[in-house]
């Protein structure tokens, strides 16, 4: 990896994980450039114009193979320098009073928070998700380095924080989807990953998959109000349920196949 070269040490870096995010990525960098100091960026083996995007931002930019989600982002973890780290994927964008928050607490002399937390507005196919199970999430992606980690796992990593930890003003986009295709790639990818873990703790089979994902689906359309949404508050809810579906018939398999 080529280090951008700096008298003082970097106040801010963002990091990403990527594999083909050309249709995406432009947007996300453009959001960051004016609060980072540096971006580190590791690609896991793109095919499209998401290197050469990248490198007209300035990032810095290391291909390596893919270990799962969170080794990755702790290897790019290992790479950064600023004072202060923010994870962020490559179909998200900041939104200005985001930015200008994060600007505030890197400035700032007297905080005392070692991570915070950024609320999430999702979208499916370019349209708000403002209920059900995408909305109102929230996650820890902004924090002092050398006070957080991201956790092992291979898919649902998280940020480990060393407290005290508070919430920022401002949004984060998330762009979770841009076509009912892209929804269903990810939704059985997901699951091929997840099962694995389901699996180890004898959890998978037919009758959880069909318990477990009839609640997704009325949890997620009903009871948290995907309904006021329309077909889209439908098109997340089904597809979620689909994805617990998914999760639970595979770990299923894996079970079958380890007693053979």
């Amino acid at each position: 990896m080529v280090e951008l070269v700096s008298e003082r040490t970097p106040k801010l870096s963002a990091l990403l994980i990527v594999q083909n995010e050309a249709h995406c990525l432009a947007r996300c960098l453009q959001s960051v450039t004016p609060i980072a100091d540096e971006i580190i960026m590791l690609d896991s083996g793109s095919s499209d114009a998401t290197l050469s995007i990248a490198q007209s931002f300035g990032a810095n930019v290391e291909v390596t193979d893919w270990p799962g989600f969170g080794p990755q982002r702790n290897r790019a973890l290992g790479h950064a320098r600023g004072k202060w780290v923010l994870a962020i994927d490559a179909d998200e964008h900041v939104t200005p009073e985001l930015a200008a928050s994060i600007r505030a607490i890197i400035e700032s002399t007297n905080g005392t928070a070692n991570g915070y937390f950024i609320r999430f507005l999702a979208t499916w196919c370019g349209k708000r998700v403002r209920f059900g199970d995408w909305a109102g999430k929230r996650h820890l992606r902004l924090f002092r380095r050398g006070y957080a980690q991201f956790s092992d796992d291979a898919v649902h990593e998280r940020v480990i924080c060393r407290p005290p930890t508070a919430t920022l003003d401002g949004l984060m986009i998330h762009d979770t989807v841009a076509s009912k295709d892209e929804a269903m790639e990810k939704c059985h990818r997901y699951a091929r990953l997840s099962a694995q873990n389901l699996a180890a703790q004898g959890r998978g089979g037919l009758l959880p998959a069909l318990l477990h994902s009839a609640w997704t689906l009325w949890r997620g359309f009903v009871l948290r109000g995907g309904c006021l949404d329309g077909a889209v508050g439908w098109q997340v809810a089904f597809v979620t349920a689909k994805g617990t579906w998914l999760r639970y018939r595979i770990a299923g398999e894996l079970m079958a196949a380890n007693r053979r």
